[in-house]
């Protein structure tokens, strides 16, 4: 199994042979700013199951956890596809509205709820932080990453 995306315009299309991994919902003003939405949905992939077809322009960023990243976007439209930082080195962060066909995602965590617009309601019971996880254990209970690595 395997999912696909792109930017808006097709200059840049990607591919992962995984099937769609957990994916989060991010309310912190950066993920604000740079959607320019309430909050931006966010899928993080192994790199190495992670190919792109076309050129990026590439950008630097400061997380809202303070850890630098590296965000590529499309040249053209300027669409911002995915990033990684040195913090995480085997996995990228794909921006899930990129991929073409995101309508059964359902974020499995929702984080920097404390940054949140007061209208945002979330579902009842959810897994909610009001900044983020700060333990990688922690992150990879969240994203299945043990389960999806075996």
């Amino acid at each position: 199994m395997s999912i696909e995306g792109g930017c808006m315009c097709g200059a840049v299309r990607y591919r992962t042979e995984e099937e769609a991994p957990p994916c989060y919902a991010c309310y912190c003003t950066d993920c604000q700013r740079r959607s320019g939405s309430s909050h931006a949905l966010t899928m993080p992939l192994w790199r190495d199951k992670f190919t792109v077809e076309g050129k990026t322009v590439q950008g630097a960023r400061t997380l809202a956890s303070g850890v630098a990243a590296t965000v590529h976007s499309c040249p053209v439209c300027l669409t911002e596809i995915y990033s990684h930082n040195e913090q995480l080195p085997d996995i990228v962060t794909l921006r899930a509205g990129t991929l073409d066909d995101a309508r059964s995602l359902t974020p499995a965590a929702y984080m920097w709820i404390g940054s949140r617009q007061p209208w945002i309601e979330l579902p009842e019971g959810a897994r909610t932080y009001d900044t983020q996880p700060n333990d990688p254990v922690e992150w990879g209970d969240i994203l299945e990453f043990r389960r999806r690595s075996v």
